[in-house]
């Protein structure tokens, strides 16, 4: 996005002073950022947008979750289990396996959780994470240098911050993307963090069968996840019907005859909240077009 007006950018002003809450110092929210200085930070806060460019303001905005599109979140059932799961692990640093279908709203959940919480870390796992990855995403998250060559010296930072925190809760998603090198290295990290930190995996029920054949082969290191989960996973009700029209409600598409195509459409597709989003898009534009071409 080009040519942001004075407004937009205090937007993202607002929105940043909302994320460097989370990490107590402006210098350690910076850290979070990537190619984002201090200087810069400060400079936004500060209003003094002279020498920022458009490009920096769209990669702050990208990396802190602010949009600019105003979709209204719907506590559904779902929503809530997740953020009750996120809570209860931050307030007791309890260790949680959420699992829920791909689309019922998992990550906008930890997102927003992340937004209106503080000490609250957020990392998207992929399969392509190797160890070095991993801890330099957890360090980079909690606002820790990741300038080390050394992958212990950059965790034994990270952690050494974490414990210091208030009730710091760091989240996982999609969890079950991780190669076996780096999930069974997830146990040293537990170990450090064992009764200082609530931890958070999300991910879909893949991870039930990854895990059932672990166990069953006892291929190192799932006998002590499955321990420090609990044993069991945190499994979040399936996104229904009347979540889906309340949805509708809370983005302004009052149509009954649109809301129930939209119902209809998401039931073919499991209920999946993306496939919701774009359908009530397509509703909101059908029915402007269809105002404009009665005019």
């Amino acid at each position: 996005m080009k040519g942001f007006t004075n407004d937009q950018k205090n937007e993202i002003r607002d929105a940043l002073s909302v994320y460097c809450d989370n990490f107590g110092s402006r210098n350690r929210a910076a850290e979070s950022l990537t190619g984002v200085s201090p200087a810069t930070v400060s400079q936004i806060l500060n209003s003094k947008y002279t020498n920022i460019s458009d490009d920096m303001f769209t990669r702050i905005a990208a990396q802190i979750g602010y949009s600019w599109e105003r979709w209204q979140i719907h506590e559904s059932t779902a929503f809530n289990e997740i953020t009750f799961a996120l809570s209860d692990a931050q307030m007791y640093k309890n260790v949680t396996w959420v699992v829920g279908n791909a689309g019922c709203g998992k990550t906008t959940a930890a997102i927003e959780y992340r937004r209106t919480h503080r000490n609250v870390f957020y990392v998207l796992c992929s399969e392509d994470m190797r160890r070095n990855d991993f801890v330099r995403e957890i360090a980079k998250q909690v606002g820790a240098p990741t300038d080390s060559n050394n992958l212990r010296d950059i965790l034994e930072y990270a952690i050494q911050m974490i414990q210091f925190l208030n009730n710091p809760l760091l989240i996982f998603d999609e969890g079950d993307k991780l190669t076996d090198s780096v999930f069974t290295y997830f146990i040293s990290i537990y170990n450090r963090l064992e009764n200082r930190a609530g931890i958070i995996f999300m991910s879909t029920s893949h991870i039930k069968r990854r895990m059932e054949a672990g166990l069953r082969y006892n291929k190192k290191g799932y006998q002590e996840i499955d321990s420090r989960i609990g044993r069991k996973f945190f499994e979040v009700d399936e996104t229904n019907a009347n979540d889906i029209y309340a949805i509708c409600k809370a983005n302004d598409l009052t149509d009954e005859t649109e809301i129930k195509k939209v119902i209809k459409d998401a039931s073919e597709a499991t209920n999946d909240l993306r496939r919701v989003k774009r359908r009530i898009h397509a509703s909101k534009r059908a029915l402007e077009n269809r105002k404009k071409g009665g005019e």
